[in-house]
């Protein structure tokens, strides 16, 4: 007969062991930038608004809003104002209609996260009070833990941020400081790719243009919090630059070629968290 006091050790060290094999798994596993790392910008101009990039699984998506006759209206700027396409048609609707068919989650991947990110063109303060009061209207969606609704363009003052829902994120700016309340309520830090460096087409970004934009994304992700640069060159070779700088949104207006670069090369992703 088996010594109880024996079989309990071997259990201890089989146990051991297992965690061990699964601890070296873990740090096997590599996670590749997808389309979900993808930003579509100025999303409302692409043929078709939303299902475009949706359809590749961006993680990202933008529109620009203004405030026009009490209704939020979805352009660049007030010239395409005649258009007069609805944000609440164009985006909520059919987010909430994805929601509607994938069980609560906004793709059928349930792991796949998806940010609205809504750049206010007229005053921040009346836009997104309308903003918010339209948003109610859809409690799946901003009580979605898959969904981040992210302000951007014309936004309050940052002392002000934790006076909104809590389902209301803010888009900083990568180069300004935050008090640790400011950052709280800031799901992510965009800023134009020009202002660090003036590169173009050819060739690698220069060194010095590296190192700066290396030490303000790495100060972002110490605090936990993703990068966008927007007016960045947009195709093959600056969106290689760009994931290895570990820019987190690859910011875009050509969405079919973009997925299909993510789609058939592979870099490591180590997300910051939120």
């Amino acid at each position: 007969m088996i010594n109880p006091e024996y079989l309990s050790r071997i259990k201890h060290v089989f146990f051991f062991i297992s965690l061990c094999l699964f601890a070296l798994v873990l740090h096997g596993q590599k996670i590749y930038y997808t389309t979900e790392n993808a930003h579509s910008h100025n999303d409302y101009e692409q043929k078709i608004p939303y299902w475009m990039a949706y359809d590749q699984g961006f993680g990202s998506i933008e529109a620009d809003i203004f405030l026009r006759d009490s209704e939020l209206i979805v352009a660049h700027d007030e010239k395409e104002l005649e258009f007069n396409r609805s944000f609440r048609t164009l985006y909520l609707e059919n987010i909430d209609s994805c929601l509607n068919k994938n069980g609560g989650n906004p793709y059928k991947n349930t792991t796949r996260n998806l940010q609205l990110l809504i750049d206010i063109k007229t005053d921040s303060i009346a836009t997104l009070a309308k903003f918010i009061v339209l948003l109610e209207q859809f409690p799946v969606l901003i009580h979605n833990r898959h969904i981040s609704i992210v302000i951007t363009g014309n936004r309050p003052n940052p002392d002000s941020f934790s006076h909104y829902p809590d389902f209301i994120w803010f888009d900083g700016v990568l180069s300004r400081p935050y008090t640790p309340d400011q950052l709280s309520r800031i799901k992510m830090l965009s800023d134009d790719f020009k202002h660090y460096s003036q590169w173009l087409v050819d060739g690698q970004i220069p060194i010095e243009d590296i190192e700066k934009l290396k030490s303000r994304i790495a100060k972002a992700h110490q605090d936990g919090i993703r990068v966008r640069l927007w007016n960045a060159p947009d195709f093959n070779n600056a969106w290689a630059q760009l994931i290895k700088l570990r820019v987190d949104y690859i910011n875009t207006d050509h969405i079919a070629a973009l997925a299909q670069y993510l789609q058939t090369n592979h870099f490591e992703y180590i997300s910051p968290g939120r």
